[in-house]
């Protein structure tokens, strides 16, 4: 076989083998989004289990307690949730008149100085706000990610296996491989995890922080359903740009009509753009240590492959799935030129042997 042949097979069977894996990550999705979930639930949680069994308890009481543990955390926030889905859906008519009558104050402004003509409408509110629309739109996106929870069995049956593999997977290494090979495999194994699992925490006690910090400027502007825009911009936090422009509209969409005049809305929208510039741009990069660190161009084609694949979770998902590969990429030198090619911060540093291309992990 010739070069070229062999290089179309190739080509061939790399195209088979994307179609295939997109195949089954879209077929699949029931099974796969709560192994995901799983995943960084082990991530988090494990530091937690090992941290029980240094202190000589029971492996078995040790999981119970992980479990129950999330179980109580998962049932709380769904609660929360869906109350503060029922309170947001009830209230939706009364903001639709408010701004029904503030639409009618612009339109007669633009006629009265021949900016539209007499009798025609600006937009046709009713046609594009409505108490289901609004409600489902934002009943899908929170629930979207509640939803993951309602599969309970199968994500605590994931977290139970997990668990226990990462506890024992160092040991059969140290069987498997001799001494040398094994603490090579186990450090790596251990930096991924390390580096893993500073990301997730450090990504969530940021969005966290961040949406208290939202909350907080919400409860002191007295604006409506505080804690829902509050929650929804802890979420969207993990989708760049595009989440933080939608947390930011929404609750400046609300000022707008809860609000008599435009100057309350307008310093509601500096504050919580001044925010997310603060714990975006100051706060992430120096707490991550650039891990996030990856292509714009990446980010936008994650967005859409995992939100075309899982929907709103998928996009919610994608840049932690994402950083998650790429740290893993970064650890073996047959893959780091892939992650070297993820990333957007590259530098370039001299020694005296050679020009070395490094970049930020």
């Amino acid at each position: 076989m010739n070069y070229k042949n062999s290089k179309f097979l190739n080509i061939v069977a790399g195209l088979f083998l994307v179609g295939f894996s997109f195949y089954l990550l879209k077929e699949l999705q029931a099974i796969l989004l709560p192994f995901f979930m799983a995943v960084i639930i082990t991530f988090l949680f494990e530091p937690f289990y090992e941290w029980m069994k240094r202190k000589k308890i029971p492996t078995p009481v040790a999981l119970i307690i992980v479990l129950l543990t999330i179980l109580i955390i998962a049932n709380i926030s769904s609660v929360f949730i869906f109350t503060s889905i029922s309170s947001f859906n009830a209230e939706i008519p009364k903001y639709i008149t408010k701004g029904e009558t503030l639409l009618n104050s612009f339109e007669s402004f633009v006629h009265q100085y021949g900016l539209l003509p007499e009798g025609e409408k600006a937009i046709d509110i009713k046609k594009y706000l409505n108490p289901e629309s609004i409600g489902g739109i934002l009943t899908t996106l929170i629930t979207g990610v509640a939803g993951l929870f309602t599969n309970f069995l199968l994500i605590l049956i994931y977290v139970l296996f997990l668990l226990t593999e990462v506890g024992s997977i160092r040991k059969r290494i140290a069987k498997a491989f001799n001494s040398e090979k094994a603490k090579s495999i186990n450090d790596t194994l251990a930096d991924i995890f390390k580096d893993v699992r500073k990301y997730l925490i450090g990504k969530t006690l940021i969005n966290f922080s961040h949406g208290v910090s939202i909350l907080i400027v919400f409860w002191i502007f007295g604006l409506d359903f505080a804690l829902v825009w509050a929650l929804l911009t802890f979420l969207l936090a993990y989708i760049p740009n595009i989440g933080a422009f939608i947390a930011t509209l929404l609750p400046f969409l609300t000022a707008l009509v809860q609000y008599d005049n435009v100057f309350t809305p307008v310093l509601l929208l500096i504050i919580m753009a001044a925010v997310g510039f603060v714990f975006g741009n100051v706060i992430e990069p120096k707490v991550m240590g650039e891990k996030l660190n990856l292509s714009p161009i990446l980010l936008i084609f994650s967005l859409i492959f995992w939100g075309y694949l899982w929907g709103v979770v998928g996009m919610i998902l994608s840049v932690p799935v994402m950083s998650m590969i790429k740290i893993v990429m970064s650890k073996f030198e047959s893959t780091k030129p892939i992650a070297i090619l993820m990333s957007n911060v590259v530098e370039e540093r001299k020694n005296p042997n050679q020009t070395e291309m490094e970049f930020k992990e």
